[in-house]
């Protein structure tokens, strides 16, 4: 029988057949070999990091989220005492950053920053994905939540929501609704507004969010889908029309502009956000690790400011939050998708 006596182990032999001695042996090797190769494991996660950290933003420079990614990296790198390396990989609706990301080590030395499309709704939009958010990730936290808002030319002869609806279900197919590119939550949010409407407006794909706000601006189309970012500066100039905010809540970046659900299309609600995600088998406790650092940065007066002078608003979640969060979208999303017959190559 076995006998345990603190860190000793002894094997007595009840045959008497003289192999104590070759036994005690292997049992003693076999666990000197689990402990030997739990070390390297237990000793990454307990001094990590080590190194400096790659934050990978899925989106090319200058843009909001790439913004808000280099505001929060030097406070993370205080929190985490390594340097937060931020790096953009645009491409393919998030899905080239995301991709690079899955196919690093599961270590946390590796992060990805992007948005919901890549990191959910992707997967019911695109007919071939690289990779399975859902599977291939594990989300660390939201970072940052901004409305779409609806908007037109400043001079334009619709008072609000209500004159919308009531000219589009007067003559269906009028009015054009301009947003970011084909499956762009822009795009998605576009379809909501057509489906909670009970209206048919033609929507006008642009090759970014930016192309659709200016034509609004200059009145080339009469509504543009846009996100807070790209507008708030006309519509706080006064050279745009700002219908509606596409959040159930006002937004703190315009408080003065109301909800469409509040403006008679019940139920609405669209979102924009960002977030941070590592490969699938990052360690538990590396995860939390992480999630704490985006944590501290999101309540830095400095990053709060900067983000929410960007459109957003800080958002940190816990990962579980951030899933269930991923997780809506996917089926919500999916709903749209599937009733458009909308697919992506």
């Amino acid at each position: 029988m076995f006998k345990n006596k603190k860190t000793a182990i002894e094997w007595h032999d009840p045959y008497g057949n003289g192999k104590e001695t070759a036994m005690k042996k292997m049992i003693v090797t076999a666990l000197a070999a689990a402990t030997v190769l739990a070390l390297p494991a237990a000793q990454a996660q307990g001094d990590f990091p080590n190194r400096p950290l790659r934050l990978v933003v899925s989106f090319p420079p200058g843009g909001s989220t790439d913004l808000i990614a280099r505001v929060m990296a030097p406070v993370m790198s205080k929190q985490l005492g390594q340097q937060v390396v931020v790096e953009n990989k645009g491409g393919a609706g998030g899905n080239i950053g995301v991709e690079s990301v899955v196919r690093s080590a599961p270590d946390g030395y590796t992060m990805v920053f992007s948005g919901a499309g890549a990191l959910g709704i992707n997967s019911v939009l695109y007919r071939t994905m690289p990779f399975d958010p859902v599977k291939d990730l594990i989300p660390v936290s939201m970072v940052a939540s901004s409305p779409f808002v609806l908007v037109g030319p400043a001079n334009s002869p619709y008072k609000d929501v209500k004159a919308l609806l009531a000219a589009a279900k007067a003559d269906p197919g009028k009015l054009s609704i301009g947003h970011g590119g084909l499956g762009t939550v822009m795009h998605l949010a576009s379809e909501l507004f057509n489906q909670v409407g009970e209206v048919k407006t033609v929507l006008v794909p642009y090759k970014g969010t930016g192309p659709a706000t200016t034509d609004a601006l200059a009145g080339q189309i009469p509504l543009a889908m846009s996100d807070t970012p790209s507008a708030v500066a006309y519509i706080k100039e006064g050279r745009m029309k700002a219908f509606a905010v596409t959040t159930r809540e006002r937004s703190a970046s315009l408080p003065d502009v109301p909800t469409l659900d509040e403006s008679g299309m019940k139920g609405y609600e669209a979102m924009g956000w960002f977030g941070i995600a590592v490969p699938a088998g990052t360690p538990g406790a590396i995860v939390k690790r992480l999630n704490e650092a985006i944590r501290a940065a999101l309540t830095d007066p400095g990053v709060i400011e900067r983000v929410r002078a960007a459109g957003a608003d800080p958002a940190p979640t816990s990962p579980e939050e951030f899933r269930k969060i991923i997780a809506t979208d996917i089926t919500k999303w999916g709903d749209i998708v599937r009733r458009t017959g909308l697919k992506l190559d």
